[in-house]
């Protein structure tokens, strides 16, 4: 800091740091410091596992002191590969692992390993929250990411998330599900978001003749992703798509826990969490979003007689604001409050602490706990609730020939078969217009019949001349 001067008080104004900011649509406080999601459920109560992650040194709990510019955390994203933070020791780095003085001495540009050490890791495991994140990109080949390709453009995170003064553009919370106003220089307009495709290939992508001219007019409709991302988790690493904590704790014939195993050698089952439902190219949904999206919290009264959507997103079909997006659709099934009907926030992961889950295998404990520390009502009688939370998909980009074809979609049964608002030829049609269409069609063929039959019966006639 005695030469980066005011590095530390930018890091400090962005959401790395801060784990929350108020939603511009609905007003609430979001971010990863109180959010609730279908995976580890919540930071809050967690803070001293969890903030292995953080940027900064020492978050345990509420104490933590985030004007302290000795807390920020140069290395967490300069280091050059070899710089280890660990899950239970809130933020600081593991001494045992990490030469503190050889870190020092090599510090380094972000790249895809420092970016991904959390980023691929998230939600406890290698490819589980995102989808579209795993470590299959620290190295990829082209055929999985297209930008990332080690042997080609070998781009880094910041290549596309240009960052200005620490803070990093681009946000899964709330998007930039439309960008149609042509290319830019990145982060050269600061109303602008720099990671869009947009930033990049314009409104205009497609280059020569009559065919790309049609699949440009598509940009008025599809997200670039929907065509050019047809599965994520292509890498190699399963992706976590379901999450059931009420199976939690169950030990085995020694009474310890245990993980269970599918044929492929992975984890479907794990004492402290649950079950899971791992898999591998998976086909995205697809839905409106224009980039706004509303979420439940631990105040949100919820109906727990249906599955409950964490995050909504918004978008209207058709409208000039909103664009088909593929999502990855994560379900879950976590604790509520069966009095108040609200989500809760258990404490699950501190080490050594009774009250945590994964060492006491203890709802009532874990959930009294989690709630008091994160100052959340809580009645004293749960039950678990299914969940989902939508994640964008937009990393993992396919070449060009890999891309979807026509036939994707336009036919009955294709990958936009439940999405509404768009007429879709080879998928949608009107009864009476197919009738007249295709009696049209069958009135030509049989004049075009009728006349070769004439013909062929008149072939003679003139042969004589």
């Amino acid at each position: 800091m005695s030469c980066h001067t005011e590095a530390s008080q930018q890091v400090m104004a962005t959401r790395h740091w801060t784990w929350d900011y108020k939603n511009p649509h609905g007003g609430e406080t979001l971010g990863k410091r109180t959010m609730l999601n279908t995976f580890c459920i919540a930071d809050q109560s967690n803070e001293g596992f969890c903030q292995a992650c953080h940027i900064g040194y020492g978050w345990e709990d509420d104490s933590f002191d985030f004007t302290a510019e000795t807390r920020v955390d140069c290395l967490a994203c300069h280091n050059s590969g070899d710089y280890v933070k660990k899950g239970g020791w809130a933020g600081w780095p593991n001494e045992s692992l990490t030469d503190l003085t050889r870190a020092a001495q090599n510090v380094a540009a972000t790249s895809r390993q420092t970016c991904g050490t959390c980023h691929f890791y998230g939600g406890g495991g290698d490819g589980v929250k995102h989808g579209d994140l795993d470590s299959s990109l620290f190295h990829p080949q082209r055929e999985l990411d297209v930008h990332m390709d080690a042997e080609g453009l070998n781009f880094s995170c910041s290549t596309c998330h240009q960052t200005e003064n620490h803070d990093v553009p681009g946000s899964r919370i709330q998007g930039a599900a439309v960008d149609a106003h042509g290319a830019i220089v990145r982060g050269s307009q600061h109303e602008r978001n720099p990671a869009t495709c947009q930033a990049c290939h314009g409104d205009t992508p497609h280059q020569g003749g009559s065919h790309a001219t049609r699949l440009n007019e598509h940009t008025r409709t599809l997200a670039c992703q929907t065509c050019h991302i047809p599965a994520f988790a292509r890498g190699g690493v399963p992706t976590r798509m379901s999450w059931d904590w009420s199976t939690a704790g169950q030990l085995d014939a020694e009474g310890k826990p245990f993980t269970g195993l599918n044929e492929l050698g992975h984890v479907i089952y794990d004492s402290r969490k649950g079950d899971f439902l791992p898999d591998e190219n998976v086909t995205p949904r697809y839905l409106w979003w224009n980039g706004t999206t509303t979420f439940v919290t631990g105040e949100t009264v919820i109906d727990p007689s249906e599955r409950v959507l964490l995050n909504p997103y918004h978008g209207t079909p058709g409208g000039d604001d909103s664009r088909i997006w593929p999502v990855k659709l994560a379900l879950g099934k976590q604790p509520f409050d069966t009095v108040h009907n609200t989500l809760l926030k258990p404490q699950v992961a501190i080490p050594g602490n009774d009250t945590s889950f994964w060492f006491n295998f203890d709802w009532d404990k874990a959930l009294a706990t989690g709630t008091e520390l994160a100052g959340q009502p809580y009645s004293g009688e749960y039950d678990f609730v299914e969940t989902a939370m939508l994640w964008p998909i937009t990393h993992m980009v396919a070449p060009s020939e890999a891309a979807l074809d026509c036939a994707s979609c336009h036919t009955d049964g294709g990958r936009l078969a439940g999405v509404e608002g768009v007429w879709l030829p080879g998928r949608d049609r009107h009864r009476l217009l197919d009738r007249f269409g295709f009696g049209l069609a069958g009135l030509v063929l049989l004049g075009a019949l009728g006349h070769g039959a004439m013909r062929l019966a008149t072939r003679n006639r003139h042969k004589g001349h």
